[in-house]
């Protein structure tokens, strides 16, 4: 994925270090971040565990698949497998290389009715869990400001830290800090604040290189308002899959995890 990009990235780069080398800025890591190979297609199966403010979980069983198309548009496609009353409901969402909002919609099996996420309620909760919609998608660099505030040390991995202010303002952050590691271009944590407070924060407990792909295998998002967190664990994980890339449609999401 993002093989354009990419290259177009390699051809500045070099044209800019034979003149001088020029600081790198948060545009630019962000954009790295962005760009970083996800592969053409993959599948995967998903795990989340969903814990209440009194330490209960509940646990749901995914399966998702998503594509890169050639002019950049990400899709994935979500459907729950378990427990019964969240089984055959799926999520389609489109991403798009500019700064449009994400196209998403929610396949409710109980009404028998595909439902389109308005993109004023992208922020709310994503099937009970403590991430979004907006989460679940893939958040353009163009929709914020974003500045470089330094380095630090993370695991013995040298990161960026970089804060991001949305161009357009939201109820649930205002802005984000987020831990990238130097060169490698995925985060080890995510900071949301609201009037200056953390109200959310998303942690990457572990990741794996599978044919030379990072993927985020255990993440944990905590509300600190709530007093809630969910994990998110990946297995089965799969690339440059035989895909119909047909099958990211509404159509799909009424027929259910049949790929």
């Amino acid at each position: 994925m993002k093989a354009k990009r990419i290259i177009g990235g390699l051809i500045l780069l070099i044209a800019t270090t034979s003149l001088y080398a020029v600081p790198i800025t948060g545009e630019q890591i962000m954009q790295n971040v962005y760009d970083r190979d996800t592969g053409n297609n993959m599948q995967a199966n998903l795990r989340m565990e969903i814990m209440n403010s009194r330490g209960q979980v509940r646990e749901r069983d995914i399966i998702q698949v998503s594509q890169e198309d050639q002019d950049g548009i990400e899709k994935k496609l979500m459907f729950f497998l378990s427990p019964a009353d969240v089984k055959d409901t799926g999520f389609l969402s489109i991403s798009y290389p500019d700064d449009r909002d994400d196209d998403q919609w929610i396949y409710l099996p109980a009404l028998r009715r595909v439902k389109r996420i308005a993109a004023k309620n992208q922020n709310d909760s994503f099937m009970g869990s403590d991430f979004t919609y907006d989460d679940m998608g893939t958040r353009n660099p163009n929709k914020d400001v974003h500045t470089l505030l330094g380095t630090t040390m993370i695991d013995g991995q040298e990161c960026y830290i970089v804060e991001s202010i949305p161009k357009v303002s939201n109820k649930e952050f205002d802005r984000t800090v987020t831990y990238i590691v130097k060169d490698q271009w995925y985060g080890l944590n995510k900071e949301y604040h609201y009037k200056g407070e953390m109200v959310r924060e998303l942690t990457i407990n572990s990741l794996e290189s599978i044919n030379g792909i990072y993927v985020i295998n255990d993440m944990v998002m905590e509300n600190h308002d709530k007093g809630t967190q969910t994990r998110i664990t990946m297995s089965d994980v799969s690339f440059d899959n035989d895909l119909d890339s047909g099958i990211f449609t509404d159509r799909q999401l009424k027929m259910g995890p049949r790929f």
